[in-house]
Parts: C-alpha cells; sequence; structure tokens
C-alpha cells in the first residue's frame, strides 16, 4: 500500500456501509488517510451504520464528513479541501426488491450522485475512480459470468441504475482521461452485514425461532463472498488501469442457498423454519463469478470459503447477539 501506485488519501464515499467500512478500515490499517463521507440514510437500521462508524473512528488518519453524494453543495468544499487521488465510490442505494418500491432513490443516488462525483473529479483534476456495482446486471447471461458479456437486461431497477453508472464512468474515461475501475459485487457477506440480506437474517431469525421468510424453493445458488475478500480486491483495483470492469466474487461452485442455511443451522445449533414464499421475478436464480480477470490484474484470489466465513459471521453474531437482537430487520 505504501508503493507509489497504491493510494495515500481517498475518499470512501458510503463509508458506514458494509462493504465500505471494511475497505475503509483495511487503507487505515494500510497508513492511508481516508475521508468518509455518508447520508446515514435508513434504509437499514442506523444503529448498525453508527457502530461501523464509531469503530472506523477510533482509528488514526480518519475524518468522518457528514453529507450526501446526491448534492454538489455537500462534494463542493470536500474536494476543494482535500487534495484526493482516489475517489472509493461505494456509497448507493442497494437491494433489488426495494428498487422496486422506490425507484427513483436508486437513480438519484447511483446515477446522479455517481455523475456529480465524477464532475468533482473532473474539476479537482483527481485521476482515480473505483466503483462499485453489481452481479445483478448478469442477468440471462451464461454461467459463469465473465466481463465481456453484454449486460443489457437487467431485471429491476437498481441493476439499471448500476448500468447507468458504468456507462457515466466510461464517457468521462473516455472525454477526461479518468482512471476508472468498476467492480462487480457477488453476493457480500460477513461479520456486522446489512441486515436486509439473507445470510444476517437466516442467523438472526433461525438463532430466535423464527420461520424464515424463503422465495422460491431454496434450489437458487449464490456466489458468495466474504467481505474481506471484497474489500482487498476493492483496495487493489485503485492501481492505474484506465477502464477497467472487474468481476470480485467467490470463484467456486455457487452455492444452493438450502445449503447455506444448513450450514448455519450446524453453527447455531438451531434447526431452521422455513416459509415458503413465491419467488421474485426481479431476483437471479443463479450467480457465478467468472474471476480471472481480477487474477490477471490485480492479484487477487479470494482466501475465505463459505464455511470458514460463516463461522466467523456466526461467532461476531454470537459475540454481539444482545444487541443485534434489538436491530430492525
Amino acid at each position: 500500500m505504501n508503493s507509489p501506485s497504491h493510494p495515500q488519501r481517498v475518499l470512501v464515499t458510503g463509508v458506514a456501509g458494509f462493504i465500505a467500512a471494511r475497505t475503509a478500515a483495511l487503507l487505515l490499517e494500510a497508513g492511508v488517510s481516508v475521508v468518509g463521507l455518508d447520508n446515514l440514510n435508513d434504509y437499514y437500521d442506523v444503529r448498525l451504520k453508527q457502530r461501523r462508524l464509531d469503530s472506523l473512528r477510533s482509528q488514526p488518519g480518519f475524518e468522518f464528513v457528514p453529507g450526501d453524494i446526491e448534492r454538489q453543495a455537500d462534494l463542493d468544499p470536500l474536494f476543494a479541501r482535500h487534495p484526493f487521488d482516489t475517489v472509493f465510490n461505494l456509497a448507493a442505494r442497494a437491494g433489488v426488491r426495494y428498487s422496486l418500491e422506490n425507484p427513483y432513490v436508486y437513480f438519484t443516488t447511483n446515477v446522479l450522485g455517481t455523475l456529480n462525483l465524477l464532475e468533482q473529479m473532473r474539476r479537482h483534476a483527481v485521476r482515480k475512480l473505483v466503483l462499485a456495482s453489481t452481479s445483478s446486471l448478469y442477468a440471462g447471461q451464461t454461467m459463469p459470468f465473465h466481463e465481456d458479456l453484454p449486460v443489457n437486461t437487467p431485471l429491476s431497477p437498481y441493476a439499471a441504475s448500476k448500468k447507468a453508472a458504468e456507462a457515466l464512468a466510461y464517457s468521462y474515461h473516455h472525454l477526461y482521461a479518468l482512471d476508472v475501475s468498476v467492480v462487480r459485487y457477488f453476493t457480500v457477506y460477513g461479520p456486522a452485514g446489512r441486515p436486509d440480506m439473507s445470510i444476517f437474517r437466516f442467523i438472526k431469525w433461525i438463532d430466535e425461532g423464527r420461520p424464515l421468510d424463503l422465495y422460491g424453493d431454496g434450489s437458487q445458488r449464490r456466489d458468495f463472498t466474504f467481505v474481506d475478500d471484497i474489500a482487498r480486491g476493492t483496495i487493489l483495483a485503485a492501481r492505474p488501469l484506465g477502464y477497467e470492469v472487474i468481476n470480485l466474487g467467490g470463484g467456486r461452485q455457487p452455492v444452493i442457498l438450502l445449503e447455506v442455511i444448513r450450514l448455519i443451522e450446524q453453527l447455531l445449533g438451531c434447526q431452521a423454519a422455513l416459509l415458503h414464499q413465491p419467488f421474485h421475478p426481479a431476483d437471479m436464480a443463479e450467480t457465478g463469478a467468472d474471476i480471472r480477470k481480477a487474477d490477471r490484474l490485480l492479484g487477487w484470489r479470494p482466501e475465505v470459503d463459505l464455511a470458514e466465513g460463516l463461522r466467523q459471521t456466526v461467532h461476531w453474531y454470537r459475540e454481539n447477539r444482545d444487541w443485534v437482537r434489538q436491530l430492525a430487520v
């Protein structure tokens, strides 16, 4: 992290979020100065975001700035005050299903927010953008998903907004020579994860004896990726690459959801009660990443397999059980 090709002063947007907080923590551990921006919206329980933020505030080299990438008035003084060499745009409205209920906020955050950051980078000569994107773009494509596939059939406003953000970033690369790495994430999980994601909910509900809402028959397959692996890959993507789209995924055989539930049952010593719901039309039946490009360009491969990642996640849950039970899920 101390070589000239690595960032030394960075902006991490959405810094109180699951992936962004872990990315910021690893950057700080490597001696990088991190300015974190977040609007602390209430898409999920803000107490979890505050807890992540408190942990970051305890580390030297971190500055938190409350603000919103949707507002240039928040970004103007930030970019004028700090000579960033890299922007990690990890702020996003996430979640496939909720994007059907409120599509507008997905486009104001994911598209307009990205445009605002690109404009600030252009004005202030910030050369490097790492943009978080999603495996949801690969809907309808042949597995395993590789980066050269046409991603023109998004199944949700969320996926469509991410496609638009990628396209905007490419146009600024072309017009203004911004160096852009787009990292497409595959089903990220881990300690202090998002409570709207399946693994967080499965652990909490199985432990509490509550039925699990399972959409479809549970045969969906996902390429689960541990958050530390995702954060490492995100940081490695800050090297100069021109414009590249890079998958960050587990890269192994995708795992059936019912198998994930079985592993969690074993770790908790409890049995799950399943409440089957209709398969959601915006969901994908299967995801699987071709990660050869990440290996070639970044020297990145995931290090934590599902069994170990679930063990660490359940361990975190047990250590924080009383507090987690208070969270709205």
